[in-house]
């Protein structure tokens, strides 16, 4: 009888890993491929109600691909650019005497025209702007994500393309875009003359962890499951995916911004990316800010903060 009922857990236990795997896989999937542009997208796991947060945890997001709703107010080409990953659709702007270019990088399920204010005040400081979709966002090819690692080669496409014209080139990345640009220098060898990083986060298990704690649910083994099936999806270790230990062998100068309120990136996170920089870097944190644009609730202070770094920058040429 004994031998009887450890028969049916181990059965039990096995069946229920067997499911586990079953969903993780649908999840890592659904989250690291864009649907098609129509139709509606889920809604943030913060703003899920109870039986649509179950509904969630049973079918997967849907992620229709990331469109550009908006387009540039000042002067500028689209220019497409080649990537490992593909086609990547850009948008350039120039100024008169410029003191260098600013590469623009959107985060995850976001396009270029969601760095058109930004844009416009490096343009006021005086840099040409090249701001670009990631391969399977807005105007570039494709509809796959992988949350910074193969975008990274993106970023390196971009910055080597500005290297090749006169004048400093500075990077701006939000979020997974900051990531991918971390990767892209410690892993690709790229070199740009500064970055400006927000909110980059911790690891890919991180910000796996991040989410499911946003949904009210434990993360543990959900997260780690996730993690390893997107990797295996996507063709690349996942687990290994980690700003921290990309900062460590990143030695351009660095202002890392984050917001205190941030759901989706922890102060621990930031401190230790932060901490493991490897080159000259600056901090700024946004009191009240969450996973988004500091000029919304801290303007004066965000373009203050940027252009001082940026003027640091230039002095010490």
């Amino acid at each position: 009888m004994q031998r009887r009922r450890l028969k049916w857990l181990l059965l039990a236990v096995a069946v229920l890993f067997g499911a586990l795997n079953v969903v993780a896989a649908f999840h890592a999937w659904r989250f690291t491929h864009f649907t098609a542009p129509a139709g509606p997208r889920t809604t943030s796991p913060e703003q899920l109600t109870l039986p649509r947060k179950l509904c969630v945890l049973a079918t997967g997001i849907r992620v229709p691909k990331p469109q550009n709703h908006a387009r540039p107010a000042f002067p500028y080409a689209t220019v497409q650019l080649r990537s490992t990953n593909g086609r990547l659709e850009s948008w350039y702007s120039a100024v008169p005497r410029a003191r260098g270019t600013v590469a623009l990088f959107h985060g995850y399920t976001s396009s270029k025209s969601h760095l058109l204010t930004e844009a416009a005040t490096f343009r006021r400081l005086g840099y040409n702007v090249l701001l670009t979709d990631f391969a399977g966002n807005g105007g570039s090819a494709g509809s796959q994500c992988t949350v910074g690692h193969h975008e990274a080669a993106d970023v390196a496409a971009v910055v080597r393309w500005l290297q090749r014209r006169p004048g400093p080139v500075v990077v701006y990345a939000k979020s997974m875009g900051a990531v991918a640009t971390l990767r892209a220098e410690a892993e690709l060898g790229v070199r740009p003359t500064a970055n400006v990083l927000e909110c980059p986060y911790g690891s890919m298990l991180e910000t796996a962890q991040s989410r499911f704690r946003s949904m009210g649910v434990p993360s543990f083994p959900m997260a780690n499951l996730l993690v390893f099936w997107g990797g295996l999806e996507n063709n690349f270790r996942a687990f290994d995916l980690n700003a921290t230990a990309y900062a460590a062998r990143t030695p351009t100068p660095t202002l890392l911004l984050w917001g205190t309120a941030d759901p989706r990136v922890t102060r621990p996170e930031t401190d230790a990316i932060f901490a493991a920089l490897a080159g000259p870097k600056q901090r700024q944190d946004f009191a009240g800010s969450g996973h988004e644009p500091y000029w919304w609730k801290h303007k004066e202070r965000w373009q203050r903060t940027v252009a001082g770094f940026l003027a640091g920058q230039s002095e010490g040429r």
